[in-house]
């Protein structure tokens, strides 16, 4: 029986290594310039975690099959030695803050730092169970927005006042956002009711859209394609309903698409 068990452990081990060498059940494409920072910092993350769980496994299995004799060959007890256990501490200490501080500089950047000026700011007011999403029209700026305004009856989601020129041209589209390729894009994230998350796994953004608070956050598509916006935060009863779509497109493409929503 110890034999048995010892040979779990071992084949555990193995195949835990086969999947993560083999990059098996792994992260969707990586469509975005800020993401490689993120993927880097994770494999370095779990290359050390699986370091640490084969040696573990391994370790446990070989000493399960060591001492499994009874009588005279069994394990024997011995109490605690300080230094050992100082030593593997700060070992542990010491992998986990430089893994903390590594991943801190790569959650600064992207948070942090200001988007360029050049960027396209769109908002994205989530609600349940669906994701609003407003960009300039020609004239680059956005109408003015009042909450007491909001009306789904009348498809006033987000609030947009009538009375306001520069708010005419608004482009507003529900659960589709348009974007162009290789142009940063700095996305305003709010919510009108309950906590949600933006999340689009192939760009390496999440954020939660907290109510009360405008959050910004930026990136730059690298590749052409649609790809899903899901909210990462259980939202309510239907909240497996609430998915939006990207646009990712290229320059041309994009400016057609302005136009004819503007002109909609």
């Amino acid at each position: 029986m110890a034999m048995v068990l010892a040979l779990f452990f071992w084949l555990l081990a193995v195949v835990t290594a086969g999947i993560f060498i083999g990059r098996v059940w792994w992260l969707p494409e990586l469509v975005s310039e800020h993401g490689a920072a993120v993927d880097r910092q994770l494999a370095l993350t779990l290359l050390i975690a699986g370091i640490v769980f084969f040696a573990a496994q391994v370790g446990l299995g070989w000493f399960i099959w060591r001492y499994r004799a009874r009588g005279a060959g069994r394990a024997s007890y011995w109490h605690e030695s300080p230094k050992l256990e100082l030593t593997w501490t700060l070992i542990t200490a010491v992998v986990f803050i430089g893994l903390a501080i590594q991943g801190n500089r790569v959650w600064a950047k992207y948070f942090l730092d200001d988007a360029p000026p050049d960027a396209l700011t769109i908002e994205v007011t989530a609600q349940q169970f669906a994701w609003n999403n407003r960009s300039p029209g020609p004239d680059r700026k956005f109408g003015r927005t009042d909450p007491k305004l909001m009306n789904d009856a009348l498809a006033n989601y987000i609030g947009l006042d009538p009375n306001d020129a520069a708010g005419r041209d608004d482009i507003l589209t529900q659960n589709i956002m348009a974007v162009p390729v290789g142009r940063p894009v700095r996305v305003i994230v709010r919510s009108k009711d309950v906590t949600h998350s933006f999340f689009v796994p192939q760009l390496r953004v999440k954020q939660d859209a907290v109510p009360g608070m405008a959050i910004g956050i930026h990136f730059t598509a690298t590749k052409v394609g649609e790809y899903e916006i899901a909210c990462a935060e259980l939202c309510g009863m239907q909240h497996y309903k609430m998915r939006g779509r990207l646009l990712v497109m290229d320059s041309v493409n994009f400016e057609k698409w302005l136009k004819q929503r503007a002109g909609a």
